[in-house]
């Protein structure tokens, strides 16, 4: 199969970054069925299109000087579906990345694991005005982003059994539900490109890979 060129994306969809991951290693983690190779063009779609398959790219250079390997679909952001990142670090022993991005609802989330440990979370709905996660620190990509240094939502408890899922309400937006609240009690705002920008400082920025000489096809993975 011709590599031909990578096509990019990164607007209303999920995807994982894997430091030093392999394709294969990275859908037995998820539990997926390995469909096996596609092209750039037919994976991006079918993570676009469907809520049941993950396109995984083959290993690329980005961020501090790191390999990564990608792993996008909507299958991600999927109610129902459970993203324990801290679990995926631990198994594929190393650093594990989530991001997801929803400009209809303004849902935006990120989480970073690394050996089996949370290392940090972030997630925001526009609709509401509402910083729905937030655990450790910012780091400069964040800060650049445009959060501040410290935040505490009002009763919110900062523990890892939270973050095994996305948040109720980020799920129930991204699915198109409305969802109550206030826009009150909060000043960070955060918007898809945002998202782009930290996963740009933490692995790839993936809207930047459309047009490039792909180094190998896509591997496409099934939930059961």
């Amino acid at each position: 199969m011709n590599s031909d060129v990578m096509v990019g994306f990164g607007g209303k969809q999920a995807w994982l970054a894997v430091r030093d991951g392999e394709p294969a290693e990275v859908l037995a983690a998820l539990g997926l069925h390995d469909l096996g190779d596609v092209s750039w063009r037919d994976g991006i779609d079918l993570a676009h299109l469907t809520d049941d398959r993950v396109a995984v790219t083959p290993p690329l250079a980005g961020a501090r000087g790191a390999i990564w390997v990608l792993a996008a679909g909507r299958y991600l952001m999927r109610p129902g579906t459970l993203l324990d990142l801290t679990d995926l670090s631990r198994r594929l022993h190393t650093e594990v990345q989530f991001f997801a991005t929803h400009r209809a609802t303004e849902a935006h989330r990120w989480q970073r694991a690394d050996d089996g440990a949370l290392v940090r979370a972030f997630g925001y709905v526009g609709q509401t005005g509402s910083v729905t996660t937030w655990y450790g620190d910012p780091d400069p990509a964040e800060r650049a982003a445009g959060l501040p240094p410290t935040f505490r939502a009002e009763g919110a408890p900062l523990d890892e059994a939270m973050l095994n899922s996305l948040d109720d309400e980020l799920t129930r937006l991204l699915r198109g539900e409305a969802v109550g609240g206030s826009a009150e009690g909060s000043t960070v705002l955060v918007s898809e490109q945002d998202v782009l920008r930290v996963a740009d400082g933490w692995s790839i920025d993936p809207t930047t890979l459309d047009g490039r000489v792909a180094p190998g096809p896509l591997r496409v993975g099934a939930a059961a």
